[in-house]
């Protein structure tokens, strides 16, 4: 006998349970989607404020639109090759900001007019010196208010 062994090979137990568990659950899943129809009516809530609008735009007996109820194209728009270059000028300008702001790029110079300006618009500052009395009396007033109470006893 000349024929090949694979013809008398018998498939074992666990190729043929797992294949025929898969189509036990393939036809499972595919059972759960024979009876659901997306397009089928629903009931509509009688309660809703446009229950009358709604039941009379779905009659099955309405016209429905053609290709000639498509507006035209407007023409007061930019065409699109304009988008394209106008998004590539507001690119260039991120770009060339980016590299005018980068760290290190940029200096203050000319601060003195500024400071001069600020303390212009503060006004004169008040003497800085104070009277000794006057330091040693607050000093004083601040140490009583600092001591500890009595205690109970």
């Amino acid at each position: 006998m000349n024929a090949p062994l694979r013809l008398f090979a018998k498939a074992s137990f666990k190729t043929s349970t797992r294949g025929l568990m898969l189509c036990a659950c393939a036809g499972l899943l595919l059972t759960g989607c024979a009876n659901y129809n997306p397009l089928a009516t629903a009931p509509i809530d009688p309660t809703s404020p446009v229950a009358d609008e709604v039941a009379r735009l779905g009659r099955a007996d309405a016209p429905f639109p053609t290709f000639a109820d498509i507006p035209p194209k407007p023409t007061d728009q930019r065409p699109i090759a304009q988008w394209g270059k106008e998004a590539r000028q507001l690119e260039t300008a991120a770009a060339a900001l980016e590299r005018q702001t980068a760290p290190n790029t940029w200096t203050l110079n000319g601060t003195e007019r500024f400071q001069a300006r600020a303390l212009a618009e503060a006004g004169p500052a008040e003497s800085a010196a104070s009277s000794t009395a006057a330091t040693e009396a607050f000093a004083r007033q601040l140490r009583e208010r600092a001591t500890p109470p009595p205690s109970p006893r």
